[in-house]
């Protein structure tokens, strides 16, 4: 045994007779969803207009860049996700870590729109694709009927990005200038997260004699099998795309990513549009974050203790609230009322994403699938805007699309009630039956 593994083995079995290791494996989720923020939209929409002006390039062209390097990120995400089914969460995260905060500090040397969109899609696909999909991937893990508040907690390190690395990455540009300010959001991520990562992490809670949510493993306890899904257990990825559940939950969580992304991206425009103050807009997503963080535990309670089905579709009713709302915000009690659905629509979308793949197809294959599933949401997020723009061009406002839009998460909600289910080669094994 190595001296890091060995310092681990005997962390956890001091830690692990206080309380259960897992919720140390949340901790570092939290660090991880921090530190996603050096790939992720919020931080980049400080640098687009400074990196247009250096390159001598329209705001225009570096965001049709950004979405096709999104794109193109995207596509590789199922090949990470199986390399997280063979090799375990730790490796992959760790070297997704290193990669991660190299291609940062890479970025400083962007010269040309070749070197853009490679930078671009490193930072996407290690940053908002893999270290997003390797911490749900542990946390999902180490978790089987807390998973959905495990999840939700760790989401509430995105909430933290939003609030982290824009003011951050506006004061290291003034302070050293925008390529600059690459470099140390690199050495930032190193510093924040490769030690918790080499100290702190297990890949499965079996790799260490545990079970999910604390329980003992068999093999140490002597007992019979957990009424929990075991990590033996799970379809592999083409028999998840041969199932009906995998048919409802990848078009209705493509939907929301799509139409969350829609609204991300035109909020300001959308106030513009109907008159109002751009700083009230502004305003808006604080309001959001702050409803977004305090929503999360609550939404990860639900989604432990309710129906999964009834859960989903409420996200998709509380996404076509949001569509609707914004299209009526006219004043600051409106523009209040708007932001505080969206940020609950934010809370149940995250929380969502981590939770319906090992829910529904168990956990050993469960990297492959989480692979698929992000690809198809970071498909959404690049195609998202497209119909909102051609809207507003054709019609001068966005009212029209947004309550159209609406008639779409509707009706994927009461497919859902009605026909999701846990696969029947699944329930039969134990894997989400209590909620069925």
């Amino acid at each position: 045994m190595t001296a890091p593994s060995a310092f681990r083995s005997r962390l956890i079995d001091g830690l692990n007779q206080r309380f259960f290791y897992g919720w140390i494996i949340v901790f570092v989720g939290v660090v991880g969803m921090l530190v996603s923020g050096a790939g992720q939209s919020h931080t980049f929409s400080i640098f687009f207009p400074l990196i247009a002006a250096d390159l001598d390039l329209s705001v225009t062209e570096v965001a049709a860049a950004f979405s096709a390097a999104t794109l193109a990120g995207g596509f590789l995400l199922p090949l990470v996700g199986r390399q997280i089914d063979r090799f375990g969460g730790r490796p992959v995260l760790l070297l997704v870590i290193l990669l991660l905060g190299l291609a940062a500090a890479l970025f400083s040397l962007v010269g040309g729109v070749a070197t853009l969109l490679m930078g671009f899609a490193a930072l996407r696909l290690l940053g908002q694709g893999s270290t997003m999909l390797g911490c749900t991937n542990i946390v999902s893990q180490w978790f089987e009927r807390q998973r959905g508040f495990a999840i939700s907690l760790i989401m509430l390190g995105f909430a933290a990005s939003m609030a982290i690395h824009p003011p951050l990455s506006e004061w290291l540009v003034s302070q050293v200038g925008w390529r600059e300010a690459w470099i140390w959001i690199g050495v930032a991520t190193w510093i924040a997260m490769v030690p918790l990562v080499f100290f702190l992490v297990e890949s499965k809670p079996e790799d260490v004699g545990l079970k999910p949510d604390g329980g003992e493993a068999e093999a140490r306890s002597g007992f019979g099998p957990s009424p929990v899904g075991r990590a033996d257990e799970g379809l592999r990825a083409r028999e998840a795309l041969r199932t009906r559940a995998f048919w409802l939950i990848a078009p209705g969580l493509f939907s929301i990513s799509m139409l969350v992304t829609a609204l991300h991206v035109f909020q300001v425009s959308i106030f513009l549009n109907h008159g109002l103050d751009p700083a009230l807009a502004a305003r808006s997503f604080p309001i959001s974050a702050v409803t977004m963080a305090l929503a999360m535990p609550l939404v990860g309670r639900m989604l432990d203790a309710m129906r999964t089905e009834r859960v989903f579709a409420m996200t998709l009713v509380v996404m076509c609230l949001s569509l609707i709302a914004a299209s009526f915000v006219r004043d600051l009690p409106t523009a209040i009322v708007y932001a505080m659905i969206f940020g609950l629509n934010n809370a149940m979308m995250l929380s969502l994403f981590g939770y319906l793949w090992p829910r529904y197809f168990g956990r050993k294959h469960l990297g492959s699938i989480q692979g698929m599933g992000q690809t198809l949401g970071l498909v959404a997020a690049s195609t998202g805007a497209l119909p909102f723009g051609l809207a507003y061009d054709m019609f001068g406002t966005y009212d029209g699309i947004l309550r159209v839009s609406a008639i779409m998460p509707l009706c994927f909600a009461v497919l859902i009630l009605l026909f999701l289910r846990t696969p029947p080669q699944l329930r039969e094994s134990g894997v989400g039956a209590a909620k069925n």
